[in-house]
């Protein structure tokens, strides 16, 4: 959600990429209905791994944001020669259970919680790190 987001409201001066530790192999169907109902488009969504921009080919980072919240499930990646890193720590909406109105509440809060804080940096982080 953080991806499609931070490319629809950066509106090109930013690209943004996501990918995790232990991808699953496809995004969530509550992320994609999450961000359609908000009214962001976004192009062909992939689970992908960070081992995926590793490569020499891989695209430039100006600037990494983790978001890995829960460490007992998930790793955070170092990342060794970049500019600037940030650690944003979201919930992982994917590990929560109940009730499919419940799900997609929890959903819909962990996405107004990344739109706040990437409409913030925004306002102020490019002043702070180079744009891309």
């Amino acid at each position: 959600m953080a991806e499609a987001y931070m490319n629809h409201a950066s509106r090109g001066a930013w690209r943004a990429y996501s990918a995790g530790s232990h991808p699953t192999g496809e995004v969530h169907p509550l992320a994609l209905e999450t961000l359609r109902d908000a009214g962001i488009l976004f192009a062909q969504p992939a689970s992908k791994s960070w081992t995926q921009f590793e490569c020499p080919e891989s695209p430039h980072m100006d600037l990494i944001v983790t978001v890995c919240g829960q460490a007992e499930r998930e790793s955070c990646p170092v990342w060794p020669g970049h500019p600037s890193s940030m650690h944003w720590p979201f919930p992982d909406p994917a590990y929560f259970s109940g009730p499919l109105s419940d799900q997609r509440d929890h959903f819909r809060s962990v996405f107004i919680m990344i739109q706040h804080r990437i409409d913030d940096f925004l306002s102020v982080g490019h002043l702070q790190v180079g744009m891309n």
